[in-house]
Formats: structure tokens, C-alpha cells, sequence
């Protein structure tokens, strides 16, 4: 037994969570990505010291937050930055608007590798920047889906106005981390065509077995020169309604840039969200190194239900992300998402909110209470048993 209850039920629809409070009170909501967990008791205990002071005004962040970041960095990963490549942002969505601001225009083109979280279409779109879609490779071994990179065709979609490589490492939703030879090819091609890379590493904490996180900043003092790295604790240790991350951008030049793109809308960081960074970093890593352990063990119980249960389902098993990607395409079901809401009563993130190599799949939520994620299985597989 360890020291932290993650079969805990925790009433969240009184609370304003977006998560719980969307749909009707019958339907079991797995699909945004923030976990039923509560979190260590030191997080929570900093946060009240932090509210009994008092004052609530506009802040930095303090120099031990940074020196905590760059510490951790150079610990998980041998990476070696400074406290003055680390810019403080509200949250990884605005930086990858704020990045897409300041290093690319309307009429260029933005590289995504499909399927794809769906803010990386919005943060573009909505500034005029279009897209080139590198699809990942699908491999389908007797049910199990892996996908993995074609880098000659990933290289073939840098064209002339190309000018970012919007990266996700470990991507969402298919769950890969990826590996030193995968991220040295993506960079290498970025490099020879002089296209910058903003890599959304949100869940660089969220891995599983014995895969490896590898920023991809970290493969040479090169690519670092041409990559915008962005992280929080947002989904590591669920605190996105706190409002922090960060952003580390070791080229003084490119960090001039990002931070007017920043100044002109306003942009930072929040308190709560600073002290919930640096109390997550500072006494969080038993907490997070149970939840992992659960979340895999949910991940394994999520994979031979299905087996058992819905062999007409397809799954990856993701390598890190606490987010499975279910493949429904047998059912010959127009709208995934549609049915499991109407018919199962369980919400997940139909698979088109991730571009058409999404349509026929579903993105389910593994952070949860064993018994939340098996009831949420068993109306699923009920509801398609009855077709």
C-alpha cells in the first residue's frame, strides 16, 4: 500500500470543474485531460500560507523557482540551462499562441503531425498561419496500435513557408514518447530547412515502464538555439486552474521576441500557480511517482478489459500521457462520440476534435478511480454489445 489514496471518489461537480460539470449528472465524464486525484498535502498546505498573507499582486516568479527548474532539468534529464532561459507564462496554450506570434505570420505554415491535440490547430488558424500536416504512421499488431514517425515524408512538408514545427512530446493523443533517434531526425530536418520548433512538453513527467522523456532543446546547443520548450506542472501534478509554466528558450535573440509577444497582450504567470510550481517540484515526486504507478496499472486494466470485453476495439498503450487512444472504426459509427455520450452515457474526446486521422477513434482519460474507469468501461461495452 502506498501513502496516498487514488481510489478516493471526490466530489467535483459542485466545484465549476469543466471536466465534471459539462454534461448531465448521469454521464461519467473521461475526456478532459485533468485527474481525479487530490493532491499531496504539502501542495495544499502552501497554497494556504500563500492565501493567509494576504496580497495578491502582480508577480515574477521568485529566483528559487527558476533555480528549482533548472536543478530538475539538469537532474530528469542531463539538460543544462540558466534561471534567464526560463520565461513564466499562464499556461502552455498561451505560449503556443504566443510563440506562433512571434515567430510566424499569417500566410506562412505551421508543421503538425496528425492526430494532434486540437489547440495546435487553433493557436495557428486563428492568427492566419496554415498548416502542413505530417500524418503519423499507424501499425496495427493483432489490436495494438503503435505509431511512429516517416521521417522522409515528415521532411517533404517543410516547404519555403514553413517556418515552425509545432512538436508534442509525449503527443497527445497517441500517448508515444519519443526517442533519441526520432528526435534527432525531426530536428536534423528542421535544422537543414531552418524551421523553428515549439515543443509542447506538457507531459514530460507523465511517463511509463522504462521509457525516457528526452526534451528535444537537449540534443544539441543547435537545436536548443532554434526551439521554444514549454512545461508546467498543469498536468503532472493537476494544476491547470492555477495558471503557470514556463517557457525555455536558451537563445537571447528568440527570447527578445517571445517576450514582446508576451507584453503585448499581458501576459503571466499567476500566484497560485508559481507557488503550486515550485511547492509540486519541491515535495511532489513520491506523490507523482504513486500516481504513475496507478495510472499504469489503470492503462493495463483498460488494455485487457478491452481485449476480453470489445475485441473489436483497437488501442494504443501509451508510453507516457495518461490518455489511451481507442480505435472504434469496426463499428462503422459515423460520430464516436455522439454514440458513447447518447448510448453509454460516458463522455470521452471523439477522435475528429484531433483532424480526420481521428475520425472512427476516441481519446479516453485514465486519471481517475479504478471503479470510475471500470463502470465508464462496462456501459461501454453494454452500449455496444446492444447494436
Amino acid at each position: 500500500m502506498g501513502n496516498y489514496n487514488f481510489d478516493e471518489i471526490i466530489p467535483r461537480r459542485e466545484t465549476g470543474s469543466a471536466k465534471w460539470g459539462y454534461f448531465d449528472e448521469d454521464v461519467l465524464p473521461l475526456w478532459v485531460a485533468d485527474m481525479d486525484f487530490r493532491l499531496p498535502q504539502e501542495i495544499i498546505d502552501a497554497l494556504k500560507t500563500r492565501a493567509e498573507h494576504g496580497l495578491f499582486g502582480y508577480e515574477f516568479g521568485s529566483e528559487t523557482l527558476k533555480t528549482t527548474i533548472v536543478e530538475r532539468l539538469s537532474r530528469l534529464y542531463n539538460w543544462t540551462i540558466t534561471p534567464e532561459d526560463i520565461m513564466l507564462l499562464p499556461g502552455v496554450i498561451p505560449g503556443l499562441s504566443m510563440a506562433v506570434k512571434a515567430f510566424s505570420k499569417a500566410g506562412n505554415k505551421a508543421l503538425i503531425q496528425t492526430p494532434v491535440y486540437f489547440p495546435f490547430y487553433n493557436v495557428t488558424t486563428e492568427q492566419g498561419v496554415g498548416h502542413n500536416l505530417a500524418p503519423l504512421t499507424l501499425n496495427d499488431n493483432d489490436g495494438l496500435l503503435h505509431y511512429t514517425i516517416d521521417e522522409a515524408a515528415f521532411e517533404a512538408k517543410i516547404d519555403f513557408k514553413t517556418d515552425i514545427f509545432i512538436l508534442c512530446n509525449p503527443h497527445n493523443p497517441v500517448g508515444r514518447v519519443w526517442t533519441r533517434d526520432e528526435l534527432t531526425a525531426m530536428a536534423d530536418a528542421c535544422l537543414k530547412h531552418d524551421t523553428l520548433i515549439i515543443s509542447d512538453e506538457i507531459h514530460s513527467d507523465l511517463i511509463f515502464d522504462d521509457y525516457a522523456h528526452i526534451p528535444i532543446a537537449s540534443l544539441s546547443p543547435e537545436v536548443s538555439a532554434k526551439t521554444i520548450t514549454l512545461m508546467a506542472t498543469s498536468k503532472s501534478f493537476n494544476m491547470p486552474g492555477l495558471g503557470a509554466a514556463y517557457a525555455i528558450i536558451t537563445d537571447a535573440g528568440l527570447r527578445e521576441k517571445f517576450s514582446a509577444a508576451l507584453w503585448s497582450i499581458g501576459a503571466h504567470a499567476y500566484t497560485m500557480g508559481l507557488v503550486g510550481t515550485l511547492a509540486a517540484y519541491q515535495h511532489g515526486d513520491a506523490w507523482l511517482k504513486e500516481a504513475l504507478t496507478y495510472m499504469q496499472a489503470n492503462r493495463d486494466f483498460t488494455a485487457d478489459f478491452l481485449r476480453k470485453e470489445l475485441p473489436q476495439v483497437k488501442f494504443t498503450c501509451p508510453e507516457g500521457t495518461y490518455l489511451m487512444w481507442l480505435d472504434f472504426r469496426a463499428l462503422n459509427i459515423e460520430k464516436i462520440g455522439d454514440f458513447l455520450l447518447e448510448k453509454a452515457r460516458v463522455s470521452l474526446n471523439d477522435g475528429a476534435w484531433f483532424g480526420e486521422d481521428g475520425v472512427g477513434f476516441a481519446r479516453i482519460n485514465l486519471a481517475c478511480p479504478r471503479s470510475t474507469l471500470e463502470q465508464a468501461l462496462l456501459r461501454i461495452r453494454d452500449a455496444v454489445q446492444a447494436l
